[in-house]
């Protein structure tokens, strides 16, 4: 059976688009993991070093190896986004498929609720609920961050879930005497996750953000291995030490540009399928 070429270059040309994210998870994990760096490490004497052949990166604040500090900040940001897409694909999908298969006032107050979290900034709610918060951390970023992931997830799966609503094999299921949650589950939900799955790497790419934002503001982990710790130290000696800055900067861009360049993938893969 022969593949359209067209289809093989825009395949290509999908995998082409994730393969970096993938490599930039691989490489960081490997260096966290297999480096002797530690990211919280005090050298009082090399404090706001420039990049050196044993510390490529330089050095911050009371002498951080920004090498480690990056590594790992960027794994646990990876880590965190990971978790966060993961639970908000596995509640909204679900929860969309559903109101867009039943339909009347169970689709209404989803979508409603789809709004009401959607109208409120992720990032204000995170500071209103960190801020009442004793020593924040990645967990509780994390839970506040899940509490509005599932959304966008919810609204893709329930447009999609309405157009599949009047397909043949629905209605069939239907004529054949099944329920509505063994429509959903059986039928609805495999033939949405593809449109579904594109709008991972876009969730992913904003809790990178938010979590270097709340960094940023010193409502992050209380280690200070995060991006948004290593801006904010790049800020306070944008002059004695732009080195900090520059690298701090560079690896946000990276980290949400690979993981939106993953999502950009994922939608050339699925319309090839």
């Amino acid at each position: 059976m022969s593949v359209d070429p067209r289809a093989r270059r825009r395949r290509n040309r999908a995998i082409s688009s994730m393969l970096p994210a993938a490599a930039l998870a691989l490489v960081t994990t490997l260096i966290a993991a297999l480096s002797e760096r530690s990211p919280s490490r005090l050298t009082l004497d090399l404090a706001w070093a420039p990049p050196s052949a044993s510390r490529p990166f330089g050095s911050g604040d009371a002498g951080v190896d920004l090498f480690a500090l990056v590594s790992h900040a960027t794994v646990r940001a990876l880590a965190l986004a990971a978790v966060v897409s993961l639970v908000g694909f596995l509640v909204g999908t679900p929860l969309g498929a559903a109101a867009g298969i039943f339909r009347g006032r169970f689709e209404r107050w989803t979508l409603r609720a789809c709004d009401l979290v959607q109208s409120f900034p992720t990032f204000l709610l995170a500071l209103a609920v960190l801020s009442a918060v004793k020593t924040p951390s990645r967990l509780h970023i994390g839970l506040v961050f899940c509490v509005t992931a599932w959304a966008p997830f919810a609204r893709v799966a329930a447009a999609q879930a309405r157009v599949l609503s009047e397909s043949q094999f629905v209605e069939a299921a239907r004529a054949l005497g099944l329920g509505g949650v063994a429509i959903v589950l059986v039928h609805v939900i495999p033939n949405l996750l593809g449109p579904v799955s594109v709008q991972i790497g876009t969730s992913a790419a904003g809790v990178v953000l938010g979590e270097t934002a709340l960094g940023f503001v010193g409502l992050g982990p209380p280690d200070g291995v995060s991006l948004g710790s290593l801006i904010e130290q790049g800020t306070l000696a944008m002059l004695r030490a732009p080195h900090v800055l520059t690298v701090g900067a560079v690896a946000v861009i990276l980290v949400s540009g690979t993981l939106q360049l993953a999502s950009e993938g994922v939608r050339r893969w699925v319309h090839v399928e």
